[in-house]
């Protein structure tokens, strides 16, 4: 089985310089949890999700206190996404890109070609088809 029979193809995506704000509405919109992020160039240049945007690394920079944070888009999609993601190609095996989301803990994985280009979004409800496809099978 081939991710490319699984994977989510019309992927929502952010761009760098988006505001947080505005890329929360635009998952809650969709009812999305991730979405990869482009970078000037059109390429993948990272992964943000619903957790990224509702907590950022950046908000908690001192141990000893809590810091007030509201979503805006004074903040981007930049400082809050997670830089280089893991990928899987859609012509890889499913079974694989399992793999990769049972060592690391992934909730999605961006689907790439050979030129980093976006083509897909394989989520862990995608891999759930999957199993599902296999029980009946």
């Amino acid at each position: 089985m081939k991710v490319s029979a699984y994977m989510t193809k019309d992927v929502v995506t952010a761009n760098l310089r988006d505001g947080l704000r505005q890329t929360h509405d635009r998952m809650h919109e969709r009812m999305i949890r991730h979405m990869p992020v482009l970078g000037d160039d059109g390429k993948l240049a990272g992964i943000i999700t619903d957790r990224d945007i509702r907590r950022p690394d950046f908000v908690d920079t001192n141990p000893d206190k809590v810091d007030v944070y509201a979503i805006d888009d004074a903040h981007t999609v930049q400082q809050a996404m997670s830089g280089n993601p893991h990928t899987v190609h859609a012509d890889d095996d499913v079974k694989a890109a399992l793999n990769e989301f049972l060592s690391k803990g992934f909730g999605a994985l961006p689907v790439i070609d050979d030129d980093n280009t976006v083509v897909g979004l394989l989520s862990a409800y995608d891999l759930l088809r999957a199993f599902q496809d296999t029980l009946n099978a």
